[in-house]
């Protein structure tokens, strides 16, 4: 017996280790920028945030299995094309489901920003899968003869089209003023979604006016905006998966919050004052 006592005595005490989960609340300003994407506010308790697992990358993975692949159908390399037909479950589920899912998160924890964008782009990939599938036969009402694909190369179609992608163009570029306040990825992922969404837009107004060239050209312009904006989000999402492990060594995403001070900032510099 004395001899396992002395073992235990000569034994180095048991010291407390921080997780990949318990590092991450306290967590620095620069750093909830990159694993939220939404600037911290005063009114958001974070104690949520220590009983639950950050959404983001959730809906990040889903945004960039539909998002990537579509860059590459909308250009038409190595014969891709036919709007992604072949892939409308990945469009649905990865980018649809899986983006609300992580939403949904988003609002749990009090991320109101992120989650408007979720919900945004989510919704925007379950309305381009389903648009496709003759169930939903959106092209019906555009053919003098019942026919649904038919209807979708009518010019009636693809104006109204245009105008879906105008108003996200819009939407779009208010999440851009926004964005001015999280990170330059965002931010700049965000900018390169403008364009591209207006693209698109142009590409379905030129359809309907018949100027299928120039339609062409302007899809294959979105199709590579697109491409480029996924970057800025493949950039984000590593940085929050090495984060989530603790990796030795953090990917910078460039913390914009303190670029431009809030409202409750200026408010708070001001009462010192």
């Amino acid at each position: 017996m004395s001899d396992i006592t002395e073992k235990h005595e000569d034994a180095p005490t048991l010291r407390q280790i921080q997780t990949a989960e318990s590092v991450l609340l306290p967590i620095s300003k620069d750093t909830f920028e990159k694993l939220y994407l939404t600037p911290k506010h005063p009114a958001v308790a974070g104690d949520i945030r220590k009983k639950v697992g950050n959404p983001t990358p959730i809906s990040l993975l889903g945004f960039l299995v539909a998002a990537t692949p579509n860059a590459f159908i909308t250009m038409g390399w190595r014969g891709a094309g036919e709007k992604g037909a072949a892939i409308l479950p990945a469009f649905i589920f990865f980018g649809g489901f899986v983006q609300i899912l992580g939403g949904i998160g988003e609002w749990i924890i009090g991320n109101t920003f992120t989650c408007a964008i979720f919900f945004t782009y989510g919704t925007f990939w379950i309305v381009q899968g389903t648009s496709l599938m003759p169930f939903f036969a959106t092209g019906l009402l555009y053919s003098e003869t019942g026919n649904a694909m038919e209807g979708m190369t009518s010019p009636g179609y693809n104006a109204t089209v245009g105008f879906y992608f105008v108003a996200l163009t819009i939407l779009t570029f208010v999440y851009l003023i926004c964005s001015i306040r999280t990170n330059i990825c965002l931010c700049g992922a965000l900018f390169l979604l403008v364009i591209t969404l207006g693209l698109f837009s142009g590409t379905y107004f030129q359809l309907a006016l018949g100027e299928a060239a120039l339609a062409h050209r302007l899809q294959y312009a979105a199709g590579a905006f697109n491409l480029a904006l996924c970057i800025p989000i493949w950039h984000i999402f590593i940085a929050q998966i090495l984060d989530a492990v603790d990796f030795p060594f953090a990917v910078p995403v460039g913390d914009l919050s303190t670029v431009i001070p809030g409202r409750s900032q200026r408010v708070r510099r001001d009462n010192q004052v």
